[in-house]
């Protein structure tokens, strides 16, 4: 794999990038090791993780992977120098109390605190992406499909401006090197890069979305605000939580005896966009299509992503080595342009469901 640009940045990366939200919850230490340890061995140089993992969260897990992350990172002298890493700060809590006290924003000062906490965890001086893991202002995100402009004038949250100060001076300070955002829309994408050429701040590099077969909502105008603001997309869920993998089409979501994915494990992943019915079905019929192309399920999925023009780098997460390089050989999968015209002409059908 030939290593990408993330946007005007000097970061170059491997366009595979190792998530790690599964460390500390479905992956003990010892095993998110032989991960990293072969994820490094097939050439995966971008690591991305988060203050609030693992996932699913919880009180008892908050920070987990950071520390794995940290202690294989101390484990492997000389790795570092060889790794691009991200982490993110939580935004507003969404119920989970134990981060900063369950606040309903984020303030400069806590992108701040959170950035240092991220640093001591990782054991590093530097962290090469720093990104805001949830837009404060109310926006559709997470399974919501509206935008409320009454909500919105009603919240009392940091402007988007004092949070670029505040990753500003990590850039300045050089605790950090370049700068993202997350689960970001078109507008907020397009006021941040406004802010800093106006201002002169540090420019966004970055916006990791959902990105998958059941959620291509990066393709309804995100992409043309990503690609004439040079900002690199960097697409997470390509999987869709496990259902582009097939192993639920016979099962279902509500058996982990039988099948135990995160989406029949875990009680609160039930809730979430990717159990729902519409969506399931629509990753059967993608899966059915791969199958009658002589693909897998995650072949299908994957090469998707991996070719697409407006994706940097994709975010894939595993639970096992075998997983990983069932995932990484996925790259050298190349979809027939009738294969991605049945594609688009499924999508037409089912639209976006895992919105």
């Amino acid at each position: 794999m030939q290593s990408v640009s993330l946007g005007r940045s000097d970061l170059r990366v491997s366009p595979v990038c190792l998530g790690t939200m599964t460390f500390g919850e479905q992956v003990d230490e010892a095993g998110a090791f032989r991960i990293l340890d072969r994820a490094l061995e097939l050439g995966i140089d971008f690591i991305d993780t988060a203050e609030m993992y693992a996932v699913p969260p919880r009180r008892e897990t908050f920070n987990a992977t950071e520390i794995i992350l940290g202690r294989w990172l101390a484990a492997r002298p000389g790795v570092r120098e060889k790794l691009t890493i991200a982490t993110k700060v939580a935004g507003p809590s969404r119920g989970m109390d134990w981060i900063r006290a369950g606040s309903a924003d984020l303030t400069a000062d806590d992108i701040v605190a959170a950035c240092e906490g991220s640093l001591r965890r990782l054991g590093v001086e530097t962290i090469d992406l720093y990104q805001l893991h949830w837009p404060t202002r109310p926006v559709p995100m997470f399974g919501a499909t509206y935008f409320d402009p009454v909500r919105a004038a009603k919240a009392q949250v940091t402007p988007i401006e004092a949070q670029l100060r505040a990753l500003d001076r990590l850039v300045r300070e050089g605790k950090v090197r370049a700068i993202g955002l997350s689960n970001e829309t078109p507008y907020g994408v397009c006021e941040f890069i406004r802010l800093a050429e106006q201002h002169g701040l540090a420019r966004v590099a970055t916006v990791q979305n959902a990105y998958c077969l059941v959620n291509r909502v990066p393709d309804n105008g995100l992409d043309e605000a990503m690609h004439q603001h040079q900002v690199s997309l960097l697409a997470y869920s390509p999987l869709g939580f496990g259902l582009l993998t097939g192993k639920y089409d016979e099962v279902g979501l509500h058996d982990p005896a039988q099948q135990p994915g995160r989406l029949a494990l875990f009680d609160s992943m039930k809730k979430q966009r990717w159990a729902r019915p519409e969506a399931l079905e629509a990753a059967r019929a993608y899966n059915t299509l791969a199958r009658e192309h002589g693909l897998t399920p995650t072949e299908l999925a994957l090469a998707f992503c991996y070719r697409r023009w407006s994706v940097a780098s994709t975010i894939i997460g595993v639970t096992s080595v075998a997983q990983l390089e069932e995932n990484v050989a996925a790259w050298n999968v190349a979809l027939a342009p009738e294969l991605l015209e049945r594609i688009d002409a499924l999508r037409r059908r089912y639209w976006d469901p895992a919105v």
